[in-house]
């Protein structure tokens, strides 16, 4: 089994990351395969570097030449899943929607500890558009800068660790979703200050990948995912 996993900024040591903690998720001779895309932000902080990541991750796995079973979308609150959606057959997890799904099978609620606070409503609105906001207590931020997680991993863990007990204590949630893709490494000390259970979206997505493939399921292409109709696109891709 093959999983592409698409980091969508274009920060490589994130994508490094990401991959090393895929690769711990999954089973002995799943191959993963990390993807950076070839044009973007450093980081993806708000919605117009979310739509220039969506369309990059998505024209990258395009050029991808050989064959997968399942692509991972390691952007939390991003857009993209949809579109990625149309244009392939194999089934299509987005970490975000991958931690929450997790997560209600542990706890009555759930937080979200992510970035920072323009973050927050990207999140809501995608676990809204899934379908997994009610049992949402809280999306919290920490108040890191993506970046800040390899730059000052001290103060980053300590940052996200007390945000995620704020959330156990005051919003009630009984479960984390760490609202990061670069945040995989901190679920141990998030579960050692907070004592609830911890979901990291890479590693939640690469089970629910695999679970899928095993299936033999793929996505639906009779109606809201079909292909793309075919159609002439001037000047695409864009040329200087």
């Amino acid at each position: 089994m093959r999983i592409l996993v698409a980091n969508v900024n274009t920060t490589a040591s994130m994508t490094d990351a990401i991959a090393r903690q895929a690769r711990e998720a999954a089973n002995p001779g799943t191959e993963i395969v990390p993807i950076t895309p070839a044009f973007g932000a450093e980081s993806i902080e708000g919605n117009y570097e979310s739509y220039v990541a969506a369309v990059a991750v998505m024209e990258t796995i395009r050029a991808y030449d050989d064959e997968f079973d399942a692509i991972v979308q390691a952007g939390y609150g991003e857009h993209g899943r949809e579109g990625l959606q149309e244009l392939f057959d194999v089934p299509v997890v987005d970490i975000t929607e991958a931690a929450a799904a997790t997560a209600m099978f542990l706890g009555h609620k759930y937080s979200v500890v992510t970035t920072l606070d323009r973050a927050v409503p990207m999140i809501e609105d995608r676990l809204k558009l899934a379908g997994l906001f009610e049992r949402c207590a809280s999306v919290r931020a920490s108040g890191l800068a993506v970046l800040e997680l390899e730059r000052d991993p001290d103060a980053a863990i300590e940052a996200i660790v007390a945000t995620a007990a704020w959330a156990v204590e005051v919003d009630r949630a009984e479960v984390i979703c760490l609202g990061c893709g670069g945040m995989s490494s901190l679920t141990r000390r998030v579960v050692e200050r907070t004592g609830v259970p911890v979901v990291d979206g890479v590693s939640a997505a690469i089970k629910l990948a695999e679970g899928l493939v095993a299936q033999q399921l793929s996505t639906s292409k009779i109606r809201s995912y079909a292909p793309p109709r075919p159609k002439h696109f001037f000047n695409w891709p864009p040329r200087p």
